[in-house]
């Protein structure tokens, strides 16, 4: 535990509601510094801008990365040796894929700058390969720049009140004692949630100060938010603060969750994707529709041979890692593309569903992958079941963890949900569901619903 931390650890909850504003104060220079307007003019224009215009924006942005790459980052000179003109994106196909093992293994040569002049970040909790990216500043002013012009179609900006449900680590046996989940941020007006502590005892106490809060927006996992809806429902407690809308962060929005959170919250949840490490950003446009950004990064969809195809996983090269230099990177996601277009006025080609993470499936003998949304839609015209986590060590088998409402949980509730997992895993699937009293969340502060064991 650092200085800083020791100091927030042990002072009294006011002190540590200042501390929050102060550390938020300086970690806001690194993200609003001297590029941060520009780049927001940048994805401004996205507007009145053709798909041929934004491709060709795409290409000048990617031949000057890979420049810029090769020229700073040992490991990618080696990686390439063997590949003629690395820099054309025409080329993009000859370039070998950089995986996570290979990132991990060779990060001290990936990096450009040194790490008292990086911006950290950490990553791979829900995978197990832990990894610190750095980022340059102006990196950092690029990627806030793309979720801001994102969020300010609904209206959102800093200093509009915000309730924040992450990973962070918050509180002390003072604050669980008292049942005081959340700290504030008295300067920017966020009050952050703690993600580790929601259960049926304590929804209440975070229902009561949300709804005493009254935020404009809410930001965060959609597992944690989701809890909390579930809950709310469970203790007959109205959520009756006007919200302009929900803006879900590091986890896939299924059609249930969203439909789940849009219901007890009675607003909108909106979709964006993007990465700890730098992944380039799919946003959601006003009609609904995720567009893919083609100003932040390449994107490839590829099948298990590496070939093109409309569903698959997602390879990736983002122009904002000049400190960590992603190219053609297999971050382990998975979506599918559109050949549809939208009237929003964005030009940016379409993206049919994000699949979330390639081991967020489960495998069934007779019908292969039950990816997440399916793993989500078995809890349709369930009543009572308030979590659910599944665990597949084995392909002919697949436990699942249930926390219920036994007030509302009911025999024939057990029917409806095994006949849901019958219709998406086959009859050939071992299927137990255990009812437990709770289950744990990541030590990122994420909650896992699927633990495929046979992925890693």
């Amino acid at each position: 535990m650092g200085l800083k931390d020791k100091i927030y650890a042990h002072a009294p909850n006011v002190v540590q509601n200042l501390l929050i504003s102060l550390f938020n104060s300086i970690a806001y220079k690194d993200r609003y510094g001297k590029h941060y307007k520009q780049f927001l003019k940048v994805y401004s224009k996205n507007k009145v801008l053709s798909t041929k215009e934004l491709k060709e924006l795409q290409k000048i942005k990617y031949e000057e990365f890979v420049a810029f790459t090769l020229k700073k980052a040992p490991f990618y000179s080696k990686f390439y040796q063997k590949i003629n003109s690395p820099t054309k994106i025409e080329n993009i196909k000859s370039l070998p894929i950089l995986t996570k093992e290979l990132l991990r293994k060779n990060c001290e040569e990936i990096y450009t700058i040194p790490k008292s002049k990086a911006v950290l970040s950490k990553t791979g909790g829900t995978t197990g390969v832990a990894l610190e990216v750095r980022f340059t500043k102006k990196d950092v002013e690029e990627r806030f720049a793309i979720l801001d012009h994102f969020r300010k179609n609904y209206g959102y900006k800093l200093g509009k009140k915000t309730a924040w449900f992450s990973g962070k680590t918050l509180l002390n046996e003072k604050d669980i004692q008292r049942n005081r989940f959340w700290k504030s941020d008295y300067l920017f007006k966020v009050r952050y949630f703690s993600t580790f502590h929601i259960s049926e005892h304590t929804a209440k106490y975070y229902l009561e100060s949300l709804i005493l809060f009254k935020p404009k927006y809410i930001i965060g996992f959609p597992s944690s938010l989701v809890e909390l809806a579930r809950m709310g429902k469970k203790l007959n407690i109205d959520f009756p603060i006007k919200i302009n809308a929900i803006f879900g962060t590091a986890e896939t929005i299924t059609e249930q969750l969203k439909y789940e959170l849009e219901t007890y919250f009675k607003t909108k949840v909106l979709n964006q994707y993007a990465s700890s490490e730098g992944a380039p950003f799919i946003v959601e446009c006003p009609l609904g529709n995720l567009h893919l950004e083609l100003q932040s990064g390449v994107f490839e969809v590829l099948d298990e041979n590496n070939l093109p195809c409309k569903k698959g996983r997602l390879v990736i090269t983002s122009f904002s890692t000049h400190g960590t230099p992603l190219i053609r990177y297999d971050i382990g996601d998975e979506i599918e593309l559109s050949d549809a277009t939208c009237t929003c006025g964005n030009n940016n080609p379409l993206v049919k569903e994000i699949l979330g993470r390639s081991n967020d499936y489960l495998l069934s003998p007779e019908y292969g992958k039950i990816n997440l949304g399916n793993v989500s839609n078995t809890l349709k015209n369930v009543s009572g079941i308030i979590k659910m986590q599944v665990i597949q060590e084995e392909i002919n088998s697949i436990d699942i963890k249930i926390c219920i409402d036994p007030n509302k949980y009911s025999l024939n509730d057990e029917k409806i949900f095994l006949q849901n997992w019958r219709e998406r895993m086959g009859n050939q699937q071992n299927i137990t569901i255990t009812i437990v009293s709770e289950i744990s969340n990541e030590k990122s502060g994420k909650f896992k619903m699927v633990i495929n064991k046979l992925m890693k």
